[in-house]
């Protein structure tokens, strides 16, 4: 009896210790997480906008996962999701200034999924996409592979199902009659057209204080690194000083305005919009500005932002490509360049979802739509460029940017030349803006790589340099 008693106790003891070395080799798995956001650690990245809908035949979180050693490849360092929450069925957009329930039609109404900016629950997954498991094996795979996760935020505005509405319906804007409306223009009074929405009231304190639990949830639950917040001049700078403030006792996050605004940097975000210069871009590719403007334009961006702030440099993202045009519809010919450009300028640049593979169409908005999948010329430059932005602390951002110099040439009007320099690393970019071929003077001399051909050049500031009608070189110091 006694040995059965042994037997027994030492089979328990065997079993309670395999368990307590599981515990503790998940918990040790749950401790191998990013380190957190700082200057250093997302001084080199590129950061890509993640459509989920779009991204895969799936569109969902899952199929995206597996892509994510892919993203790695390109430079990647912070994946922004669009938003992840459920989109609401009142008032759903389908095509125009129509809603879903336009149409008579069962199956027609079925192909209309709405706009992912009109949310019906801020803390829920839209199941479109896949269930909250899902999301944090997203989050997990991209941490293990170094990439921070930042998700879509719409703090001006929720879907007509949002349970607000019915509760809380003084968290709302609303008229004379007391009924709530969708966002307007201040400066018009007219509607946005954002009929699909309800404009949330900043007045009414206790809306803020659930607008920040709810934003602490995904921080807490999913361990995100952050938020892209959706048109954020139409928020109180205020309010988001406070919520990053109750987020960062959890841990520091990396904040993304879709602004261009300075004082959203002064209330605690870390990059915005380049959207002055993104349009600057689409007119100089068409022959409608000069490169006296784009230095202009830089001008104006060094004495108007401090060391730390960030612009988030792109030639596209998803309202440009549905509602804008596609690259090869803004930038026909001359995206090469262009692209090259936003990776050598102070800032980070920005891969939208398909772009790496040459996307070459109109993503559809509130249906569903696909990308292609196939590696061609063009991901294989964003390869490229994006090894060379995380490896060269010349192209730093933020406290840890290169030093921008321009360079001036001999063809002022069409030829852009500048050097990005940190320390003893220098790289010079040398673009023709124009559609004829050009002789050009770089006005700097030495050994260098020519990045792109790989060649080794000298370069003489003697000696004229031809450039072919919208060719660039990426020049680093040997």
């Amino acid at each position: 009896m006694k040995k059965i008693l042994i037997l027994c106790t030492t089979f328990l003891l065997l079993v309670s210790c395999k368990e307590e070395q599981k515990d503790l080799k998940a918990t040790q798995n749950q401790l191998k997480t990013i380190a957190p956001v700082a200057d250093k650690t997302i001084a080199g990245s590129v950061i890509y906008e993640a459509n989920i809908r779009q991204y895969s035949k799936e569109g969902t979180f899952e199929a995206f996962t597996k892509d994510i050693p892919t993203l790695k490849e390109l430079g990647v360092k912070v994946i922004w999701v669009m938003p992840i929450n459920p989109i609401s069925k009142i008032k759903r957009k389908a095509t125009g200034d129509t809603f879903t329930s336009d149409i008579e039609d069962e199956e027609e109404r079925k192909k209309y999924l709405g706009s992912y900016y009109s949310v019906s629950d801020y803390k829920a997954i839209n199941p479109e996409f896949g269930t909250l498991q899902d999301f944090k094996n997203l989050v997990t795979t991209a941490h293990e592979n170094d990439i921070y996760v930042i998700i879509d935020w719409v703090p001006n505005h929720t879907g007509w199902d949002h349970p607000w509405i019915s509760e809380h319906p003084d968290f709302y804007t609303q008229n004379e009659k007391g009924e709530i409306i969708d966002p307007v223009n201040p400066d018009t009074g007219e509607s946005w057209g954002w009929t699909d929405t309800a404009d949330l009231n900043y007045d009414n304190q206790e809306m803020r204080t659930n607008m920040i639990a709810d934003m602490k949830y995904w921080v807490e639950e999913a361990d995100v690194d952050g938020f892209r917040m959706d048109v954020a001049h139409k928020v109180p700078p205020a309010f988001f000083k406070k919520a990053i403030k109750e987020m960062e006792t959890v841990k520091p996050v990396f904040m993304l305005a879709e602004a261009e605004q300075v004082d959203l940097f002064e209330n605690g975000f870390d990059m915005h919009y380049a959207w002055e210069g993104h349009h600057l871009l689409n007119r100089i590719a068409k022959g409608e500005s000069s490169i006296h403007d784009l230095d202009r334009y830089l001008a104006k961006q060094d004495s108007i932002l401090e060391d730390h702030q960030i612009n988030m440099n792109f030639i596209t993202n998803h309202d440009e490509n549905s509602w804008a045009g596609t690259l090869r519809e803004r930038m026909t010919n001359n995206k090469e360049l262009f692209t090259a450009l936003i990776y050598m300028l102070p800032g980070m640049p920005l891969v939208y979802s398909g772009q790496e593979y040459d996307l070459d169409h109109r993503l559809k908005f509130f249906e569903k739509d696909s990308i292609p999948k196939t590696k061609g010329a063009y991901f294989e430059l964003l390869k490229k460029l994006g090894a060379l932005k995380n490896a060269n602390l010349a192209l730093g951002v933020g406290k840890n940017a290169g030093i921008y110099t321009r360079i001036d040439s001999n063809s002022e009007d069409t030829v852009f030349t500048f050097e990005r320099s940190y320390d003893s690393k220098s790289i010079v970019f040398i673009g023709n803006f124009s559609d004829e071929s050009t002789k050009v003077n770089a006005n700097i001399s030495g050994n260098y790589i020519d990045y792109i051909s790989g060649d080794l050049t000298v370069l003489d500031d003697k000696k004229a340099i031809v450039l072919d009608a919208w060719q660039y070189h990426i020049f680093i110091k040997n």
